[in-house]
């Protein structure tokens, strides 16, 4: 018999409740609580506890607390990532975000959902879909990222969007659901030319 673990894993659906499944989960709130409590000027301590929470980090990140997630080990973030205050990200799946990315305060990044069948919810169940953020990309404040989109390089992200689907390399995308309201093209041929 498959263990709900083995169907987080794969992508199946499975129950969240399993024990198993939430041993991951407590572990990775006790590692959110203390970083959480650590005084904002001891890097280092921030820096180990992220090591490990963290599946893989580049060497120079800044994340404000409170920060949050559900796993840890299943985010992968890239050089030079920065998020503000109250950055949830929930990564029951992997989470990758690429070099050079900012997030604004009290975003949510989600690689989990639940059915739309009410016998679904009822008996526990989520579904799980990667997320994918490039290069470059800034997340505005109070946005939200749903399971399953890849987001390209060069992206800005308005503050308040609801990410519901893919996001192409080099454009502005706002709204709920988010929509491209400009190419920044012009913008990334500028980064590569220095």
């Amino acid at each position: 018999m498959v263990s709900e673990l083995e169907k987080m894993h794969t992508g199946a659906p499975f129950n969240f409740l399993d024990p198993q499944i939430s041993l991951f989960k407590e572990k990775a709130a006790r590692l959110c609580k203390q970083f959480n409590e650590i005084d904002p000027g001891n890097l280092a301590e921030q820096k180990e506890i992220l090591s490990k929470l963290f599946g893989k980090k580049g060497e120079n990140i800044y994340i404000q607390a409170p920060f949050y997630c559900d796993v840890g080990k299943n985010i992968q973030v890239g050089e030079a990532f920065l998020t503000n205050y109250n950055v949830k990200i929930l990564d029951v799946a992997s989470v990758t975000i690429g070099d050079y990315c900012m997030i604004g305060p009290n975003t949510v990044i989600t690689s989990v959902g639940h059915p739309l069948d009410a016998k679904g919810r009822r008996e526990h169940l989520s579904l799980t879909d990667p997320v994918v953020i490039g290069n470059d990309v800034w997340i505005g404040a109070n946005c939200v990222i749903l399971p399953g989109v890849t987001i390209g390089n060069n992206v800005v992200v308005a503050a308040g969007a609801v990410v519901t689907k893919n996001v192409p390399d080099n454009c502005v995308v706002a709204g709920v659901p988010a929509q491209v309201i400009r190419d920044l093209t012009e913008e990334q041929n500028g980064i590569d030319a220095e």
